[in-house]
């Protein structure tokens, strides 16, 4: 599918010679058949435009980004169908979009690529970063993604090979899902990676959790040598919504069908199956400008809403409240209470999609950041769950935050497709008194099912599960490195520590596959008596599991309950438990 010049007559002139669209005036609200209006942070990028202009373009956002790991600097690259010839490197809070209804309606024949933030090709800190619906076509045959977390690589052809790291240096764990890579996924040194529903020639890497789901060609060998967890097909999922343009100039924003049972990508057929929403039916918020009381009072209208990048500071939580309400952000767009307050909240309703949020704690204490669903939600949604896809958390790193828990899960039948949530252990406002944090995820609803959950730092449990039914793909998990006692860090007088993943004793069915979790103690002294703790039912079933000491202090003593061993052994161990019980 390739756009017509002929759609963008009038602007093409202004559109060349300053190498984007930056919809920057007008509405809020995108008027039907108008170019819609994203604001000054967004580049939309044409074939026709001069290839130095959008390569100015493209390296005046990265020269900001590149090392801008805590700036307020928030970029969403967009490329309206076609072929163009440009080097596109993404930086912190970047987001590079093709807007084809297939990603080989968008085609880049040049280096696209994210390296390592740090130096000496470190790529642990290569965060908040996204590339979806784009083919590449790398120029030597291979392109690079070195990333850690927070870093989506959804809907992308690869016509070549792909590099999870830079020059074998250091990465920390990322994602992939619904994309197609023509040769080898060459994984180095990645420390742990999940990949759902993708397909490739072959992957080549493996060191201490790699988790693949809904892969019809994955590695050959079996946990825990090489450390692979491999899961045919994906149960349930509907993969994240995206922009898109037609032939005729038209935007709107396609929600893909729920898939059960499923392996591979969804646009083998060319499209992804799923519904389209007309952009006129979202309202367009905007940074600076937007407030929740104007966000809602749309979404009391019967608006979706589309979140442009920048900051949002909100004095009260966004409300959603209408069943099938899409809430999608762009460019990693930001949501800060600044009141004590929730950020956002959701009834207890059919078909919510939340996608593509950063949200960050602010500096005075929240209950909750994101809760889906009220407390004591009961109603089932077999058949249309509410989904939440790349969304992210953060408490400090930026400046002080504090939240008794980031993301709450009482809705029933919920599909989480990849988080990080993440109290920071390094930047800004951070310590154990100032960035406070009881828990990453607390999950209340029954049957809820999670791909990629990454969840770090949190001064109690990282992951409290109370509801029946919860399955968890891949759990990557580093406890807090700054308990300054064993006192301050005891979940029990005979318990030190909080486990990393808590199951709750009134459980009895849950299930678990590829866990990673790792300490890195600041203090001597400290120590966690378990990395997972989970009561022992026949129907609470874990699998693939390793412990990791990364620093020299202290010790995870067991792995699950009682089993597994510790990693206080000199020199280091990796414990690793193949099944429990």
């Amino acid at each position: 599918m390739h756009c017509s010049p002929g759609i963008f007559t009038g602007r093409i002139a202004l559109a060349t010679a300053l190498g984007f669209f930056s919809m920057a005036t007008g509405s809020g609200l995108a008027a039907s058949g108008a170019q819609p209006n994203f604001g000054p942070n967004v580049l939309v990028f044409t074939p026709t435009m001069s290839q130095a202009a959008m390569q100015q373009q493209i390296d005046k956002v990265y020269a900001i980004q590149r090392r801008n790991e805590f700036g307020p600097q928030r970029n969403a690259l967009l490329f309206l169908p076609g072929k163009y010839k440009v080097d596109v490197p993404i930086g912190f809070y970047t987001e590079v979009m093709g807007l084809g209804a297939s990603p080989d309606d968008v085609l880049i024949d040049g280096n696209f690529h994210s390296n390592a933030s740090e130096d000496n090709n470190n790529a642990t800190t290569t965060f908040w970063r996204a590339a979806e619906g784009i083919a590449v076509t790398p120029p030597a045959g291979s392109m690079r993604w070195a990333v850690s977390q927070a870093a989506p690589f959804r809907r992308m052809h690869v016509r070549g090979n792909i590099v999870l790291h830079q020059f074998n240096g250091w990465a920390s764990g990322g994602w992939m899902s619904d994309d197609w890579i023509d040769g080898t996924v060459d994984a180095g040194p990645q420390q742990q990676w999940i990949s759902r529903n993708t397909e490739w020639g072959q992957w080549t890497g493996s060191n201490w959790n790699m988790v693949f789901v809904g892969v019809p060609n994955p590695p050959a060998g079996e946990w825990p040598s090489p450390p692979y967890t491999k899961i045919a097909l994906t149960p349930i999922v509907r993969e994240k919504p995206f922009l898109q343009v037609d032939a005729a100039g038209n935007y709107s924003v396609r929600v893909p069908s729920l898939r059960r049972n499923s392996s591979g990508i969804t646009w083998h057929g060319g499209s992804t199956p799923g519904r389209s929403i007309p952009l006129d039916h979202f309202y367009i918020a905007r940074p600076g400008i937007d407030t929740a009381g104007s966000i809602n009072a749309q979404l009391e209208k019967g608006k979706d809403l589309l979140l442009t990048p920048g900051i949002y500071d909100l004095m009260d939580a966004i409300h959603i409240t209408r069943h099938d309400t899409v809430v999608l952000g762009m460019g990693f767009a930001t949501v800060r209470p600044i009141n004590g307050t929730p950020a956002m909240t959701t009834t207890d309703a059919d078909g919510i999609v939340i996608a593509g949020l950063l949200f960050d704690a602010g500096p005075l204490q929240s209950p909750v950041l994101l809760e889906v669903g009220p407390d004591g939600s009961k109603a089932r949604h077999t058949k249309n769950p509410i989904s939440l896809h790349d969304v992210f958390f953060r408490v400090g790193g930026a400046g002080v935050g504090r939240t008794l828990v980031n993301l709450k899960i009482n809705s029933n039948d919920t599909i989480l497709d990849h988080t990080w949530i993440w109290r920071a252990d390094h930047g800004s406002g951070v310590g154990w008194e100032l960035n406070t944090s009881n828990n990453g995820l607390v999950v209340n609803g029954n049957n809820v099912t999670v791909y990629g959950l990454f969840v770090e730092h949190h001064q109690q449990f990282q992951v409290l599960w109370n509801g029946n039914g919860g399955r968890t793909y891949f759990y990557q998990s580093e406890i807090p490195y700054d308990p300054p006692n064993q006192p301050s860090y005891r979940s029990a007088p005979d318990t030190k520590g909080w486990a990393s993943y808590k199951v709750a004793d009134s459980v009895t069915h849950h299930q678990a596959w590829g866990l990673g979790i790792y300490s890195v103690f600041e203090q001597p002294g400290v120590e966690l008596t378990r990395a997972i703790e989970v009561p022992k039912r026949p129907d609470v079933k874990f699998h693939h599991m390793i412990t990791v000491a990364l620093g020299n202090h202290g010790a995870i003593l067991n792995v699950i309950n009682k089993t597994g061993g510790s990693t206080s052994m000199h020199p280091r161990v990796t414990p690793k438990v193949t099944t429990y019980p």
